[in-house]
């Protein structure tokens, strides 16, 4: 059996930050041919991109592909919105879990999986902001513990 390698292309660090992530599924995007040559050479931006259903389909919205420069006539819109791949069980999870009040769909990844470019989508909830500042006070304070017991 062959191996299968796996690339992470972009990441979104910044979800980890806001959001409480329940659960994580992976799931397939449809591109077209000059946006897989862009997403290959790194031009991927997650910020600001979330999940949302229409029609018992997932799409990505605000996803940026930077458009491929010799892609010619057929250029795209960089932030169209991309339906996303899931079998029918995790579908209908992932729709599921979504209605629930105060849940979002958020991409935390992309990343090639053999030939195949995937999305981790984790289903979240949002941190609050007094949650949000202690989690920087209590890395603050460990900088500054690290901090001293070194100069000692």
């Amino acid at each position: 059996m062959a191996k299968k390698f796996y690339k992470v292309i972009a990441e979104n660090r910044k979800a980890r930050f806001d959001y409480h992530i329940l659960e994580t599924f992976q799931a397939g995007i449809m591109l077209s041919g000059s946006e897989v040559k862009s997403v290959r050479m790194g031009g991927v931006n997650l910020r600001d991109s979330f999940g949302k259903v229409e029609k018992a389909e997932i799409f990505l919205y605000n996803m940026h592909i930077t458009p491929y420069e010799k892609s010619g006539v057929w250029v795209t819109d960089a932030r169209r919105k991309r339906k996303l791949l899931l079998g029918k069980q995790e579908l209908r999870k992932v729709i599921g879990r979504v209605t629930e009040k105060g849940l979002t769909l958020v991409p935390l990844k992309v990343y090639f999986s053999g030939d195949w470019l995937k999305v981790d989508l984790a289903v979240c909830k949002s941190k609050k902001k007094f949650e949000k500042r202690a989690k920087l006070l209590k890395r603050y304070a460990e900088r500054e513990v690290e901090r001293e017991l070194k100069n000692k």
